[in-house]
C-alpha cells in the first residue's frame, strides 16, 4: 500500500500534464481516469495480497483442517479491505485534481465496495489458479485485468448515469454479477486447487 497509493496518485497527477490543463476536459474525463487507475493499480493490490500465501502455509492450513474455501474468502476480504483504502485515498486526490462532482454518495460508496470486492475475489481466484512461484505470480495480473473489464465498465457507466440522471441499476447488476460469479467460482474450486 505504501508504494501503490503514491504511484496511483502520481498517475492521476501526470495525466493533466500529458493532455493539458483544460479544466472542462479534465472534469469530464476525470471519473473515467480514476476508475482506470483503480483497476490497473487495484489489480496489483489484490494480486499482492492474494499471493502472499506460500506452499508451506497452504500445507499447514491443510493439516490444521482449515477449509480452503474459508481461506479463499479470507484472502478476498483482506484484499478488498486494502482496495477500499486505496480507492478512498486515490479518490480524494482525483476530486482535488479534476474537480468532478461527488453526486449520489450512497451509490458511489456501493460502487467502491462492489469494485473492491470484485477485484479482491478475482485476484484471489487468479492467484489460486496459477499457484506459487515467480512465473505464476507474473501471470496473475494478466488474468485479472481482462476479467475486471466489466467492473471498469460498470463503475464508469454508473457514475455517468448518476451525473446524467439515468438509471444505474443495469451497471450495478453487472458489477454484482461479476462479484457473485467470482465468489462462486472461488469457493467451488478452492479445494481442488489446494489439492493440486
Amino acid at each position: 500500500m505504501w508504494v501503490t497509493i503514491p504511484f496511483g496518485a502520481m498517475a492521476l497527477l501526470l495525466i493533466p500534464l500529458a493532455i493539458g490543463t483544460d479544466a472542462v476536459l479534465l472534469e469530464r474525463i476525470g471519473p473515467g481516469l480514476y476508475w482506470v487507475i483503480v483497476m490497473l493499480f487495484g489489480v496489483l493490490v489484490s494480486v499482492g495480497r492474494a499471493s502472499v500465501e506460500t506452499g508451506a502455509q497452504r500445507d499447514a492450513s491443510s493439516l490444521l483442517g482449515l477449509d480452503p474455501a474459508a481461506g479463499y474468502v479470507g484472502r478476498s476480504i483482506s484484499a478488498a479491505g486494502l482496495l477500499i483504502v486505496f480507492e478512498l485515498v486515490v479518490g480524494a486526490v482525483a476530486v482535488v485534481l479534476y474537480g468532478f462532482d461527488l453526486i449520489g454518495i450512497p451509490w458511489l460508496a456501493a460502487t467502491l465496495i462492489i469494485v473492491a470486492a470484485g477485484l479482491g475475489l478475482l485476484g484471489s481466484l487468479a492467484a489460486s489458479l496459477v499457484g506459487s512461484g515467480s512465473a505464476g505470480s507474473a501471470l496473475v495480473p494478466l488474468l485479472v485485468a481482462p476479467l475486471s473489464i466489466p467492473l471498469l465498465l460498470g463503475a464508469t457507466q454508473a457514475y455517468e448515469g448518476l451525473r446524467l440522471g439515468d438509471s444505474i441499476l443495469p451497471w450495478m447488476l453487472l458489477m454484482a454479477a461479476v462479484v457473485l460469479v467470482a465468489a462462486i467460482a472461488g469457493v467451488l474450486t478452492a479445494r481442488p486447487l489446494q489439492e493440486s
